[in-house]
């Protein structure tokens, strides 16, 4: 009897034991088991508490997901990350220009058309092409596959002081490139010595306005100037169009023009109009929180960016996307958290707390009444933008031409094929 009874009492603690194990076993696989898996996720501009109420909802609904973001300063951020994956230490999200598709997009992957276990796709085309604005689509998705999703959209805007207005007895802002020719001659101020001591608006020079750049693309996008070929592997801007578009943005910085009203002597334009010297200003979202950081009295508004017509309205975008990098760890993952911070309720999460203009069109709507951001969040409906190999070398390039035309150096005919032609020696390394 005892010795059955030991026997049964080990097949007891056998049974329990075997029973245990495969109640763990099944846990694990179940994915009820807290912080499996951690993400990296790095980003520019944004500071940790932009992302902390997202994180923590989307760790929420899967707790087996760790998200870890990491800031880094713009100055940086492209090379440390070219590094890290370049060295296998990268992370597993990542924040990238609209346009690095064309630059970087080998060293990310698209977000993949089905999940193992899963009976839905993440996230299709179709899905793209109905929640967010055209100028993503464009920007990436390429060959049939999403690489990034955007947060935000950022476009060009006139932000205008509304006291130097007033005293003009200009009744609203500038609609359309004429209408600036006429205000600008009606706020620009000279002293006794000839100098400028009230600015009209910020345009003609390279160096002393905020993105001056992306305003002469926008000018010549507005233009009809197609920036490239349908293919996107030559420059073609030194068209005709593109040629009136650099000398009319150059006139505002010629002496012997009736739009002269700012030259390379002048303070940095955003620091002109928070003095309140400068009439206008064109710039992005996120220049109204610096402006009143450095103003806070400064009596100005946002009007829609001026348009070379009315009837075909084309604005600039600028912006910062997720994308995964091929050398993630956990790409299911990370396209599930990306996902999440692109839907309306992630989005919305992080566009209350940065006061960026919305990317998806269902949160358009919900900023087109914001006196700050409706503009901004209206305009990325008519965004473009277009293919730039190397933005910050194409960038200097187009500097380069502005001052070769301002110091007379070349005329604008060689200036801008000189352009033409150093951008197409960028895309040909390709």
């Amino acid at each position: 009897m005892n010795t059955n009874k030991l026997f049964y009492i080990l097949i007891g603690v056998i049974v329990a034991a075997v029973f245990l194990t495969i109640v763990l076993v099944l846990r694990g696989v179940g994915g009820t088991a807290t912080e499996k898996v951690t993400l990296e996720f790095w980003g520019v501009f944004d500071h940790p508490s932009a992302f902390t109420q997202l994180i923590q909802n989307f760790q929420t609904q899967n707790p087996d997901i760790k998200v870890k973001y990491r800031e880094l300063g713009f100055s940086e951020y492209e090379k440390t990350l070219i590094d890290s994956l370049a060295s296998g230490t990268g992370p597993d999200i990542v924040m990238i220009q609209n346009n690095w598709i064309y630059k970087h997009g080998d060293k990310l992957q698209s977000l993949p058309s089905q999940i193992p276990g899963e009976k839905k796709p993440l996230f299709t085309i179709q899905d793209f092409k109905n929640q967010f604005v055209d100028v993503a689509y464009t920007d990436l998705v390429y060959g049939g596959q999403i690489y990034g999703m955007p947060l935000y959209i950022d476009t060009l805007a006139l932000l205008y002081n509304k006291d130097l207005f007033n005293s003009a007895s200009i009744t609203r802002p500038p609609q359309d490139w004429a209408e600036v020719n006429q205000d600008v001659q009606r706020l620009t101020k000279y002293n006794a010595q000839g100098n400028i001591i009230q600015q009209g608006i910020a345009l003609g020079t390279a160096r002393n306005i905020n993105r001056s750049t992306d305003i002469l693309m926008d000018m010549m996008i507005q233009s009809g100037v197609q920036m490239t070929d349908p293919d996107g592997r030559s420059a073609t801007f030194a068209q005709t169009l593109g040629q009136t578009a650099l000398q009319y943005y150059t006139d505002f910085a010629n002496p012997r023009k009736q739009v002269y009203t700012w030259n390379d002597t002048l303070h940095y334009s955003i620091d002109a109009f928070s003095e309140g010297s400068l009439a206008m200003v064109v710039g992005y979202a996120h220049h109204l929180s610096q402006i009143r950081a450095k103003s806070p009295r400064l009596n100005f508004a946002v009007a829609p960016m001026p348009q070379a017509s009315t009837a075909d309205i084309r604005n600039f975008s600028n912006y910062w996307a997720l994308s995964v990098p091929k050398k993630s760890a956990h790409p299911i993952e990370a396209w599930k958290f990306i996902t999440y911070a692109a839907s309306k309720e992630g989005a919305s999460s992080y566009l209350n707390l940065t006061q960026r203009p919305a990317a998806r069109r269902d949160l358009i709507d919900l900023q087109r009444t914001d006196s700050d951001l409706g503009v901004f969040a209206v305009q990325a409906l008519t965004a473009r933008s277009w293919i730039q190999v190397d933005e910050n070398a194409i960038e200097t390039i187009f500097a380069n031409m502005i001052d070769d035309v301002n110091y007379n150096r070349s005329i604008v005919r060689d200036a801008i094929e000189k352009a033409q032609a150093q951008v197409n020696v960028l895309m040909s390394g390709r």
